[in-house]
């Protein structure tokens, strides 16, 4: 996960969430507007706090959490 200098965890800001550079954002809040079609611009009309490698990053950063392995079920043998 490195690189994701804006993606912030603090006990203190939203439980520990993960957050956009220590604001109250967090990146859960910004996957659901994308997922919602918002696009990057309506979101940084929304959130004029934010720029567009916040965004990024929150996507980023999602992707990072949604990478799984999948293995086989063995099944007994009979």
């Amino acid at each position: 996960m490195l690189g994701l200098d804006r993606i912030t965890f603090d006990p203190n800001v939203m439980g520990g969430r993960a957050c956009i550079r220590g604001m109250r954002v967090t990146v859960s809040l910004i996957v659901n507007l994308v997922a919602n079609g918002k696009s990057m611009e309506e979101i940084i009309n929304a959130y004029p706090y934010l720029e567009l490698d916040d965004i990024r990053q929150a996507l980023q950063y999602a992707a990072w959490l949604a990478e799984e392995s999948v293995y086989p079920l063995e099944t007994a043998s009979t």
